[in-house]
């Protein structure tokens, strides 16, 4: 029987934080990025657990944080001031009115659809770590 490769990923893999939100199914988005050859998902935060300390912890490049989970903006502001260097990414299951606009004001790289293709938020994840802002133009108001 043939072994699969122990390290199959790039040695430039980005690392990301996954914050649940309280309707996420456990672990099946985790699964779904950890498929792309280059990013690592190196934490899963459940709701109610402190985002902001993960994101301290887990040193990501990249947080992906569920829009629904409770006081959601003041945890992105949070992971911007305790982890400057790591770009936040809001999962919005649909348009709400101000959310886009209060996620950028509290220092989010963007905000996108958490039902997109993995694909496509693998993709949205890539372009924030360049700097880029990146948000679902359905979600623009």
């Amino acid at each position: 029987m043939d072994e699969m490769p122990r390290n199959f990923r790039t040695t430039r893999s980005l690392r990301v934080l996954l914050a649940e939100g309280p309707g996420t199914p456990a672990g099946a988005l985790a699964v779904l990025l950890g498929l792309e050859p280059d990013l690592d998902v190196v934490a899963r935060v459940a709701p109610g657990e402190d985002v902001g300390a993960a994101a301290l912890t887990a040193c990501p490049a990249v947080a992906l944080v569920d829009a629904d989970r409770p006081d959601v903006l003041t945890e992105v502001a949070a992971v911007c001031r305790e982890a400057p260097e790591c770009r936040v990414l809001l999962l919005a299951g649909s348009a709400r009115p101000g959310l886009v606009e209060g996620a950028l004001a509290a220092g989010a790289a963007g905000v996108v659809l958490r039902d997109d293709p993995p694909g496509a938020l693998a993709d949205a994840v890539r372009r924030a770590v360049t700097g880029e802002a990146v948000t679902d133009p359905t979600l623009e108001a």
